[in-house]
C-alpha cells in the first residue's frame, strides 16, 4: 500500500459525484442527495475562493452523515493546503503534477493525480501514485483501460470526462474501480441509473 492509496476511502463504491461551481447550499443539497442514493464518496472543486467555500459546507454536512469530502481541481501547493484547511479527505487534479502530490502527503491526504497517456501513468506510478484519474474519459474511451492494463497492471483508475449515468458499466467493465459523474446527478432522467449503480456497487 502507498500512501497514496485510495482503496480506504472508495471502499468497495464504484461511482463518485463531482458538484462543481456551485453555491454552498446547492453543494450541500445535492451531496445529500448522493449519499441518500448510496453514493458516498463526493468531490468539490476548488478553483474559485466561492468553491472552497462550498468545500467546507460539504466537509461540515458529511461530517454529520459519516462520509467524506474531496476537493478536486488542486493545480498548487496552495489549493492544497485550502483543501486541507476546509477538512477535505482527498484531493484530485486534471493533470498530473509530483510537487502537488507531495504537498498533500504533507498534510496527510493523498492525492488522485489526472493522467491521459502511459507515459504520465508510469510517471505516477513511479512515484508511488498508483491511483490514478484518466481525463478525459470519454476521449479515451473504455478500450484505453484495457489497453494500459496489459503493461501497467498494478494501477488503479477512476474514469473522469464526459461520463454520464448511461456511460459508466462500459468503463465498469474495461476495469475501471471507479467512475466520475457529475452532472447525471441533476438530471432526473439519470437519477434511477445512478441508484442502480450504487446499489450494485454494495452488491459487489
Amino acid at each position: 500500500m502507498t500512501a497514496h492509496d485510495f482503496a480506504p476511502i472508495f471502499a468497495g463504491a464504484r461511482v463518485m459525484v463531482i458538484l462543481r461551481d456551485l453555491p454552498p447550499q446547492e453543494t450541500v443539497r445535492l451531496a445529500n442527495r448522493a449519499w441518500d442514493l448510496g453514493i458516498d464518496v463526493v468531490e468539490v472543486p476548488v478553483r474559485t475562493p466561492e468553491a472552497v467555500t462550498a468545500l467546507r459546507a460539504a466537509v461540515e454536512a458529511g461530517r454529520e452523515r459519516d462520509r467524506i469530502v474531496g476537493a478536486g481541481t488542486v493545480f498548487t501547493p496552495a489549493q492544497v493546503r485550502q483543501s486541507a484547511s476546509a477538512g477535505a479527505a482527498f484531493t484530485v487534479a486534471p493533470g498530473l503534477d509530483l510537487a502537488v502530490a507531495d504537498v498533500a502527503l504533507t498534510y496527510g491526504i493523498p492525492h488522485l493525480p489526472g493522467v491521459a497517456t502511459p507515459t504520465e501513468a508510469q510517471r505516477a506510478r513511479d512515484h508511488g501514485l498508483t491511483w490514478l484519474k484518466a481525463f478525459p474519459a470519454v476521449s479515451l474511451g473504455p478500450q484505453w483501460f484495457k489497453a494500459v492494463a496489459g503493461p501497467l497492471p498494478e494501477l488503479r483508475f477512476v474514469a473522469t470526462g464526459g461520463i454520464d449515468g448511461g456511460d459508466p458499466a462500459d468503463f465498469l467493465a474495461a476495469g475501471v474501480k471507479v467512475v466520475a459523474v457529475g452532472s447525471a446527478l441533476s438530471d432526473p432522467a439519470q437519477i434511477g441509473r445512478l441508484a442502480e449503480l450504487a446499489r450494485g456497487d454494495r452488491a459487489a
